[in-house]
């Protein structure tokens, strides 16, 4: 089955999308594709057939978000947890994986024609190495489309990469590119694995479960969140609009929310740069209170010096991901 899947809406369709369109639409979705495996043991099947469903099912509905206008979806593939099922069915979510990735590889000028990137989010060092190498192949090779994104979390769990932003604030502390006190909430945001994305307008979790099981926690903190019964596998065209409807009359809260944060962020920000700039005055000074342009200079001198070694420390830290991307794509090619 193709990762991306060619074909119009029917009638009903494209007028039910049109009027969903005359709204606010969402951006970027992110998905909890939740019940392959209810749904094998509903139809009597493996679990490996529910996994195989639940894949095709995506890119039948990556069909569906290219229709709508949605450029970016994000979808939870393989949380880390899940390394404690059997044996048998991580071995057997590791060959789809390998069989998927194959296929997208194989697909490389169907993914050029229609723009798309695909980025995978989580710790690869917990795969096999094969599979390691094809993912490189795979995002390497479509890292240049622009069109809409694909982003695939795969060994990942969202309280992981926030601990790992965390260790890769802590590693440009240590080499000097930034200062303790450079470390904010937007800081930690650039150095997640998401980085690249916009944080979803809308998460849609299916099977009936309210929970988000350690799905971009830190990243849908002012996103609608729309909680479905139905399982993945069966997701159908009617529950994406269903939930996109829910967006759209949640959109005025959300956007609200969302500005009220960014206000909040930025006072955050000009406050602790008032707070370094004064403690540095103070420390140069001759012991006089500064006077008030004194301390706009050097609250502006301040904020140009902190925004540098931010901007440093980004492309060093660019530069490092980009290297483990590259390194599997080397070793590959020469294996």
């Amino acid at each position: 089955m193709s990762w991306i899947r060619e074909g119009e809406l029917n009638l009903l369709e494209r007028i039910s999308a049109n009027i969903l369109k005359a709204g606010p639409m969402p951006k970027h979705v992110a998905f909890i594709m939740d019940g392959n495996r209810r749904f094998a043991q509903k139809k009597n099947m493996e679990r490996q057939e529910g996994h195989m469903q639940g894949f095709n099912k995506l890119a039948e509905t990556l069909r569906w978000c290219k229709h709508l206008n949605i450029r970016e979806v994000t979808v939870y593939a393989f949380s880390i947890e899940n390394f404690k099922r059997s044996k048998d069915e991580v071995d057997g979510l590791m060959e789809l994986a390998r069989q998927k990735f194959e296929k997208l590889l194989e697909e490389r000028e169907n993914l050029e024609k229609h723009g798309v990137c695909i980025r995978v989010l989580g710790d690869l060092n917990m795969l096999p190495l094969d599979l390691q190498q094809l993912i490189a192949k795979a995002v390497l090779g479509t890292k240049a489309h622009n069109k809409c994104f694909l982003n695939v979390c795969f060994a990942y769990t969202s309280r992981y990469e926030i601990t790992n932003a965390v260790r890769e604030m802590a590693w440009g502390v240590e080499q000097g590119l930034i200062k303790a006190s450079d470390v904010s909430e937007p800081l930690l945001s650039a150095c997640l694995y998401s980085n690249k994305s916009p944080n979803p307008d809308l998460l849609i979790r299916t099977s009936g479960e309210v929970r988000l099981s350690d799905f971009l926690l830190w990243q849908t903190s002012h996103s609608c969140l729309v909680f479905q019964s139905v399982l993945w596998p069966e997701y159908s065209f009617w529950n994406l609009c269903e939930a996109i409807l829910q967006y759209q009359l949640n959109h005025a809260s959300i956007q609200k929310a969302r500005e009220l944060h960014r206000e909040h962020q930025a006072l955050q920000q000009l406050e602790a740069d008032r707070a370094c700039a004064a403690e540095h005055l103070q420390s140069h000074g001759n012991g006089k209170p500064a006077s008030g342009q004194r301390r706009r200079e050097a609250l502006l001198q301040y904020t140009a010096c902190r925004e540098e070694r931010i901007q440093d420390f980004l492309e060093a830290l660019k530069r490092k991901r980009d290297s483990f991307f590259n390194d599997l794509w080397s070793a590959g090619v020469s294996a």
